[in-house]
């Protein structure tokens, strides 16, 4: 394989269960882009709240952020590339979801709002333990967040759905991808159902990098966990899930490499650069 490219997930792929990033995955992400290959971050997660330990990378110099809402060039922070929502589908998505069991988070500029409630306690609205630092460190908390986003509904580059039960996030699912135009749909954990512009995703994000690098899907391979991750990985020449990724992510990889705990990252990357 001739990998010019890599496109790196980073919760549950690329960080460890205590969202960092291992010595092992650094030392072969600096291998990586010291024989010239380019890495790409890749992840559902706003240009804000994007770990230190990966953005200091020397060498890393765009990163997809908001499933591929936005197209960032890291050492500035300038947004090179992106998508908001259409201002009716935010609307209607809010007059769909009024009366659900739901909670919301938004991103703007790089930057994450999210329901006081959810900031608060987010354990009670679905999310682990480990993610409490998480999202309480990245998320503006907002009194009236359904306010909020109507107020920005012209702004917003994503839009998230906190949902605690498996059955109801698949049912407001199904219901947004029927009723609502110019949206893509997609989640990256459990609790969540993320919403973009229709032409966002990760895959768009990576195709828009590398023809900005000259370089084709077959020079590119990707690394991801989740099912936000599955169109990415089937969209580059390798796509690699980790050992502890969901069932939509597995059936997209080419291969599948170890856990994002046993440095799953830097085996796929040695492995796919033949060393």
């Amino acid at each position: 394989m001739d990998i010019k490219c890599i496109a790196l997930d980073l919760d549950r792929t690329t960080l460890d269960a205590e969202g960092r990033l291992s010595p092992g995955n650094r030392e072969a992400l600096e291998y990586a882009i010291a024989r010239g290959v380019h890495i790409v971050i890749a992840s559902g997660r706003s240009f804000g709240s994007l770990p230190r330990d990966v953005v200091s990378v020397p060498g890393i110099e765009y990163a997809i952020t908001s499933n591929g809402a936005a197209v960032c060039h890291v050492p500035t922070g300038r947004r090179l590339h992106g998508y908001v929502l259409e201002p009716r589908s935010v609307l209607d998505i809010l007059r769909l979801t009024e009366h659900e069991p739901v909670v919301y988070e938004t991103f703007i500029n790089g930057e994450a709002y999210a329901d006081a409630a959810y900031v608060r306690d987010p354990v009670a609205h679905g999310a682990t333990p480990q993610a409490i630092p998480y999202i309480q460190s990245t998320r503006r908390p907002e009194p009236d967040i359904r306010a909020f986003i109507r107020a920005h509904s012209r702004e917003l580059d994503s839009l998230d759905l906190v949902v605690g039960d498996e059955n109801t996030k698949q049912r407001i699912w199904a219901e947004l991808e029927r009723a609502v135009p110019d949206i893509y749909v997609t989640s990256s954990v459990q609790q969540l159902i993320e919403i973009s512009h229709a032409d966002a995703g990760k895959h768009a994000g990576v195709r828009y990098v590398t023809e900005l690098l000259g370089l084709s899907p077959a020079q590119t391979a990707a690394f991801g966990d989740g099912d936000n991750d599955a169109d990415m990985l089937r969209y580059v020449g390798c796509g690699i899930a980790v050992a502890n990724a969901a069932p939509a992510c597995l059936a997209a990889a080419d291969y599948v490499t170890a856990s994002h705990d046993r440095d799953g990252v830097a085996r796929g990357i040695y492995d796919i650069l033949q060393i």
